[in-house]
């Protein structure tokens, strides 16, 4: 187990996080969705504690515990006043290693992610979504959601997820914390062994028709997604791309926003997807306009995607999207749970946490050039999934073909 303690200024509360490295990464053929239901038992009842029994004794401190399935890996979290702290960190111990891993809990948490897996479909953006990760990274772990799919989560067995705990007790894991008792021995049974990161394929060469697919929703809403896998956060492009995102989509200045609502007014909702990833991570244009409008917000989507292509940011553009981009870093850092979280999946990545000046350094080092770089080497041949109606689609898929 590698501990990590933050150097905070002083709090009244203490949080500890554990990031187990693989997470819906790791959901094997016809199983994708086993590590969600994992997770989730592993916080429902340990050595000493049953279900009930645990989410007492958590709440008879005031404290909070909490558990997320990303693509690259888990996180187990629990936070307390100080002065309960030492009496509940154990319990993370208990939870990773000492699981009760009960077939009844099991049952409810099957059910539960199936019935979330349900309520996602009912989102238009979530099905669309799952349609452009599916052309974009086609069999790689990121083309699915974390959740998994209702078929395979159907027929996962409790005896899957034991088999799956034995693979979970072999990965490896960091703790972080605020508190200095983490550097204590009480966290010392922790196994460690490295897990092979699985590095994405690119389709950069793929023709149109493979980088399209569409919905038929038969509703007066067309949702429209544009984009690409880009790098890990690894890559000395991760930053580049940031200050790409922070000119397209922060605040009321980006150029999403002025193109579609200050401009046109023709948007419900548009913005940049592009999350922290180990690999290849997406980087995502979407928005919602109405039908009668569709064509035309894809005319100017089709626009604004070609000059990125072709010009680079002027000046008073770049300066603004990189004050922007430390503006949201230092937004970033007012939750320590957003801390402590963000520095272990980091950490996990092997890459050590930098201060804010040496940040801002390289913001400021990036220039227009090389925006303009990264959009030719990721953006000239961009995936589109759109969920609207199918003569609309068709429509958008024929200019398409002649822009892309």
């Amino acid at each position: 187990m590698k501990r990590y303690y933050l150097s905070h200024k002083k709090r009244n509360f203490s949080t500890a996080s554990i990031w187990i490295e693989g997470g819906s990464d790791m959901d094997s053929i016809r199983k994708k969705g086993i590590n969600k239901i994992l997770c989730s038992l592993l916080t429902r009842g340990c050595e000493g504690f049953d279900n009930f029994a645990l989410a007492e004794y958590i709440e008879s401190f005031g404290a909070e515990l909490n558990q997320q399935v990303f693509e690259d890996g888990l996180l187990v979290s629990i936070k307390s006043l100080n002065e309960h702290f030492r009496k509940l960190l154990p319990l993370l111990d208990l939870i990773i290693n000492k699981p009760m891993l009960s077939e009844i809990e099991f049952e409810k948490v099957k059910k539960s992610s199936i019935n979330l897996i349900k309520k996602d479909k009912e989102n238009p953006f979530n099905i669309c979504f799952e349609k452009w990760r599916k052309i974009v990274y086609s069999n790689h772990p990121y083309a699915f959601s974390t959740i998994g799919n209702e078929n395979d989560v159907s027929k996962i067995t409790y005896k899957d997820v034991l088999c799956e705990f034995k693979n979970f007790k072999r990965r490896e894991k960091h703790i972080i914390s605020n508190n200095s008792e983490i550097k204590g021995e009480i966290l010392d049974k922790f196994d460690q062994i490295t897990i092979k990161q699985k590095i994405s394929n690119q389709n950069y060469d793929l023709d149109p028709n493979q980088r399209f697919d569409y919905i038929n929703n038969n509703s007066n809403q067309t949702i429209i997604m544009i984009g690409n896998q880009t790098c890990s956060r690894r890559s000395s492009e991760h930053f580049t791309l940031k200050l790409l995102e922070s000119y397209l989509s922060y605040g009321m200045s980006a150029a999403l926003f002025k193109l579609f609502r200050e401009k046109n007014g023709i948007t419900y909702d548009l913005g940049v997807f592009n999350p922290v990833r180990s690999g290849n991570a997406p980087f995502l244009v979407y928005l919602s306009v109405s039908n009668k409008n569709a064509l035309f917000a894809f005319e100017l989507l089709s626009s604004l995607w070609k000059n990125l292509l072709l010009n680079p940011l002027i000046d008073a553009e770049i300066f603004l999207a990189k004050e922007k981009l430390k503006a949201s870093f230092l937004l970033g850092d007012q939750s320590l749970d957003e801390i402590l979280q963000r520095k272990i999946q980091l950490i996990s990545y092997g890459i050590f946490p930098i201060s804010e000046i040496e940040l801002n350094s390289r913001i400021d080092e990036i220039s227009s050039l090389d925006i303009l770089k990264c959009t030719n080497k990721y953006f000239s041949k961009p995936f589109l999934s759109i969920s609207g109606n199918k003569k609309i689609c068709t429509e958008i898929f024929d200019k398409w073909k002649k822009i892309f």
